[in-house]
Protein backbone atom coordinates (compact mmCIF):
# COMPACT_ATOMS: atom_id res chain seq x y z
CA UNK A 1 0.00 0.00 0.00
CA UNK A 2 1.62 3.13 -1.11
CA UNK A 3 0.29 6.75 -1.13
CA UNK A 4 -3.32 7.83 -0.58
CA UNK A 5 -6.28 4.78 0.00
CA UNK A 6 -9.39 5.54 -2.19
CA UNK A 7 -12.79 4.60 -0.54
CA UNK A 8 -15.84 4.21 -1.24
CA UNK A 9 -18.92 4.01 1.07
CA UNK A 10 -22.10 1.64 -0.16
CA UNK A 11 -25.07 2.02 2.53
CA UNK A 12 -28.86 2.74 2.83
CA UNK A 13 -28.63 5.24 5.32
CA UNK A 14 -27.30 8.78 4.18
CA UNK A 15 -26.07 9.34 8.41
CA UNK A 16 -24.11 6.56 8.71
CA UNK A 17 -22.87 7.33 5.12
CA UNK A 18 -21.65 10.82 6.60
CA UNK A 19 -20.47 9.85 9.45
CA UNK A 20 -18.20 7.67 8.21
CA UNK A 21 -17.18 9.81 5.44
CA UNK A 22 -16.18 12.30 8.20
CA UNK A 23 -13.90 10.26 10.17
CA UNK A 24 -12.15 8.84 7.02
CA UNK A 25 -12.48 11.90 5.62
CA UNK A 26 -10.13 13.02 8.07
CA UNK A 27 -7.49 11.01 7.88
CA UNK A 28 -4.30 11.79 5.59
CA UNK A 29 -3.74 8.79 4.10
CA UNK A 30 -7.80 7.80 2.96
CA UNK A 31 -9.42 9.64 0.75
CA UNK A 32 -13.48 9.21 0.39
CA UNK A 33 -14.27 8.62 -3.35
CA UNK A 34 -17.80 8.42 -3.57
CA UNK A 35 -20.72 6.98 -2.10
CA UNK A 36 -23.89 5.25 -2.94
CA UNK A 37 -27.10 4.28 -1.35
CA UNK A 38 -27.85 0.80 -2.36
CA UNK A 39 -25.59 -2.36 -4.05
CA UNK A 40 -27.38 -2.46 -7.16
CA UNK A 41 -25.12 1.41 -7.64
CA UNK A 42 -21.86 -0.21 -6.76
CA UNK A 43 -20.72 -1.56 -9.98
CA UNK A 44 -20.99 1.64 -11.80
CA UNK A 45 -19.91 3.65 -8.65
CA UNK A 46 -17.03 1.41 -8.69
CA UNK A 47 -15.99 1.77 -12.34
CA UNK A 48 -16.24 5.77 -12.32
CA UNK A 49 -14.02 6.62 -8.91
CA UNK A 50 -11.78 3.09 -8.84
CA UNK A 51 -11.40 2.61 -5.27
CA UNK A 52 -9.18 0.55 -3.15
CA UNK A 53 -11.49 -0.34 -0.83
CA UNK A 54 -15.55 -0.62 -0.66
CA UNK A 55 -16.92 -0.17 2.78
CA UNK A 56 -20.39 -1.98 2.11
CA UNK A 57 -23.51 -1.89 4.15
CA UNK A 58 -24.46 -6.18 3.97
CA UNK A 59 -27.95 -5.47 4.31
CA UNK A 60 -29.96 -2.56 1.45
CA UNK A 61 -32.80 -2.95 0.07
CA UNK A 62 -32.47 -3.42 -3.81
CA UNK A 63 -29.28 -5.48 -3.55
CA UNK A 64 -27.73 -6.54 -0.82
CA UNK A 65 -23.98 -6.19 -0.22
CA UNK A 66 -23.77 -10.51 -0.90
CA UNK A 67 -25.22 -9.89 -4.09
CA UNK A 68 -22.82 -6.94 -4.63
CA UNK A 69 -19.73 -8.36 -3.78
CA UNK A 70 -20.07 -11.28 -6.17
CA UNK A 71 -20.74 -8.89 -8.94
CA UNK A 72 -17.58 -6.83 -8.22
CA UNK A 73 -16.03 -10.26 -7.95
CA UNK A 74 -17.57 -11.51 -11.20
CA UNK A 75 -16.25 -7.92 -13.37
CA UNK A 76 -12.46 -8.73 -12.19
CA UNK A 77 -12.65 -5.56 -9.71
CA UNK A 78 -9.61 -5.07 -7.46
CA UNK A 79 -11.17 -3.28 -4.63
CA UNK A 80 -11.15 -5.06 -1.62
CA UNK A 81 -14.92 -5.01 0.22
CA UNK A 82 -15.42 -5.01 3.59
CA UNK A 83 -18.41 -5.62 4.48
CA UNK A 84 -20.71 -3.66 7.72
CA UNK A 85 -22.95 -5.70 9.61
CA UNK A 86 -24.88 -5.19 12.50
CA UNK A 87 -24.49 -8.56 14.40
CA UNK A 88 -21.29 -10.51 14.22
CA UNK A 89 -23.45 -13.55 14.22
CA UNK A 90 -25.29 -12.90 11.27
CA UNK A 91 -25.23 -15.17 8.50
CA UNK A 92 -25.23 -12.66 5.85
CA UNK A 93 -22.02 -12.20 6.93
CA UNK A 94 -20.82 -15.87 6.38
CA UNK A 95 -22.33 -15.55 2.92
CA UNK A 96 -20.36 -11.92 2.09
CA UNK A 97 -16.95 -13.62 2.69
CA UNK A 98 -17.73 -16.09 0.55
CA UNK A 99 -19.08 -13.99 -2.20
CA UNK A 100 -15.55 -11.96 -1.84
CA UNK A 101 -15.67 -9.87 0.87
CA UNK A 102 -12.01 -9.26 2.76
CA UNK A 103 -13.50 -9.52 6.17
CA UNK A 104 -16.34 -7.21 8.34
CA UNK A 105 -16.60 -4.64 10.34
CA UNK A 106 -19.31 -3.91 13.11
CA UNK A 107 -21.23 -1.03 13.12
CA UNK A 108 -20.66 -0.39 16.64
CA UNK A 109 -17.04 -0.44 15.64
CA UNK A 110 -15.08 3.05 17.14
CA UNK A 111 -13.71 5.47 14.56
CA UNK A 112 -10.26 3.98 15.04
CA UNK A 113 -11.61 0.10 14.70
CA UNK A 114 -12.93 1.50 10.95
CA UNK A 115 -9.91 3.17 9.97
CA UNK A 116 -7.41 -0.36 10.76
CA UNK A 117 -9.76 -1.99 9.25
CA UNK A 118 -9.86 -0.23 6.07
CA UNK A 119 -5.70 -0.27 6.36
CA UNK A 120 -5.66 -3.68 7.20
CA UNK A 121 -7.18 -4.96 3.89
CA UNK A 122 -6.22 -2.34 1.67
CA UNK A 123 -2.76 -4.06 2.20
CA UNK A 124 -4.04 -6.99 0.96
CA UNK A 125 -4.85 -8.75 4.70
CA UNK A 126 -7.77 -10.34 5.88
CA UNK A 127 -9.75 -8.58 8.47
CA UNK A 128 -11.16 -11.51 10.41
CA UNK A 129 -12.44 -12.02 13.88
CA UNK A 130 -11.46 -16.05 14.78
CA UNK A 131 -14.29 -16.27 17.17
CA UNK A 132 -17.19 -15.09 15.18
CA UNK A 133 -15.83 -16.81 11.89
CA UNK A 134 -15.39 -19.94 13.79
CA UNK A 135 -19.37 -19.88 14.93
CA UNK A 136 -20.66 -18.45 11.19
CA UNK A 137 -18.75 -21.45 9.75
CA UNK A 138 -19.99 -24.44 12.19
CA UNK A 139 -23.36 -23.60 10.24
CA UNK A 140 -21.92 -24.22 7.30
CA UNK A 141 -20.12 -26.64 6.99
CA UNK A 142 -19.79 -28.79 3.73
CA UNK A 143 -20.81 -32.62 4.14
CA UNK A 144 -17.35 -33.42 1.88
CA UNK A 145 -14.76 -32.90 4.56
CA UNK A 146 -11.46 -31.52 3.87
CA UNK A 147 -10.76 -34.79 2.22
CA UNK A 148 -13.35 -34.51 0.10
CA UNK A 149 -12.25 -30.92 -1.40
CA UNK A 150 -9.83 -31.82 -3.63
CA UNK A 151 -7.51 -27.80 -3.00
CA UNK A 152 -6.99 -29.26 0.19
CA UNK A 153 -5.41 -32.21 -0.40
CA UNK A 154 -2.83 -30.24 -2.31
CA UNK A 155 -1.56 -28.77 0.55
CA UNK A 156 1.67 -29.92 2.16
CA UNK A 157 1.81 -30.24 5.48
CA UNK A 158 3.74 -26.88 6.04
CA UNK A 159 1.31 -25.07 4.14
CA UNK A 160 -1.47 -26.64 6.18
CA UNK A 161 0.38 -25.28 9.33
CA UNK A 162 0.18 -21.79 8.03
CA UNK A 163 -3.91 -22.13 6.69
CA UNK A 164 -4.60 -22.72 10.32
CA UNK A 165 -2.55 -20.16 11.38
CA UNK A 166 -4.57 -18.12 8.93
CA UNK A 167 -7.77 -18.91 9.99
CA UNK A 168 -6.76 -17.89 13.77
CA UNK A 169 -6.60 -14.63 12.53
CA UNK A 170 -2.72 -14.24 12.35
CA UNK A 171 -0.61 -11.96 10.48
CA UNK A 172 2.45 -12.72 7.97
CA UNK A 173 4.89 -11.82 11.14
CA UNK A 174 3.20 -13.94 14.21
CA UNK A 175 2.69 -16.62 11.68
CA UNK A 176 6.47 -16.71 11.14
CA UNK A 177 6.75 -16.42 14.99
CA UNK A 178 4.77 -19.49 15.56
CA UNK A 179 6.33 -21.59 13.03
CA UNK A 180 10.03 -20.20 13.77
CA UNK A 181 10.66 -19.01 10.09
CA UNK A 182 11.30 -15.42 8.54
CA UNK A 183 8.17 -13.82 7.33
CA UNK A 184 9.14 -13.96 3.60
CA UNK A 185 9.28 -17.99 4.40
CA UNK A 186 5.85 -17.52 5.45
CA UNK A 187 4.92 -15.48 2.37
CA UNK A 188 6.07 -17.98 0.03
CA UNK A 189 3.49 -20.49 1.73
CA UNK A 190 0.67 -18.31 1.84
CA UNK A 191 1.43 -18.03 -2.04
CA UNK A 192 1.57 -21.40 -2.12
CA UNK A 193 -1.78 -21.96 -0.24
CA UNK A 194 -3.83 -19.11 -2.69
CA UNK A 195 -2.48 -20.82 -5.45
CA UNK A 196 -3.72 -24.26 -4.83
CA UNK A 197 -6.89 -23.49 -3.05
CA UNK A 198 -7.46 -21.28 -5.95
CA UNK A 199 -8.42 -18.64 -3.18
CA UNK A 200 -8.80 -15.25 -4.52
CA UNK A 201 -7.09 -14.07 -1.42
CA UNK A 202 -6.84 -14.78 2.42
CA UNK A 203 -10.34 -14.60 3.33
CA UNK A 204 -11.42 -16.81 0.90
CA UNK A 205 -8.52 -19.36 1.53
CA UNK A 206 -10.19 -19.39 5.16
CA UNK A 207 -13.51 -19.96 4.57
CA UNK A 208 -12.96 -22.69 2.42
CA UNK A 209 -10.86 -24.05 5.51
CA UNK A 210 -13.90 -23.68 7.79
CA UNK A 211 -16.71 -24.47 5.36
CA UNK A 212 -14.52 -27.58 4.31
CA UNK A 213 -14.18 -28.71 8.28
CA UNK A 214 -10.67 -28.45 7.76
CA UNK A 215 -10.34 -26.24 10.68
CA UNK A 216 -12.77 -26.90 13.51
Amino acid sequence: MSGVVRVALVDDEPLIRSGLAAVIGAEPDLEVVGQAGDGAEVLDLVGRTAPDVVLMDVRMPRLDGIAATRALVRAGSAARVLVLTTFANDDHVFDALAAGADGFLLKRSTPEEVLHGIRTVARGESLLFPDAVRELARRHVGGAGPAGVPELSRLTAREGEVLRLMADGRSNAEIAAALVVGVETVRSHVAAVLAKTGARDRTQAVVLAYRSGFVR
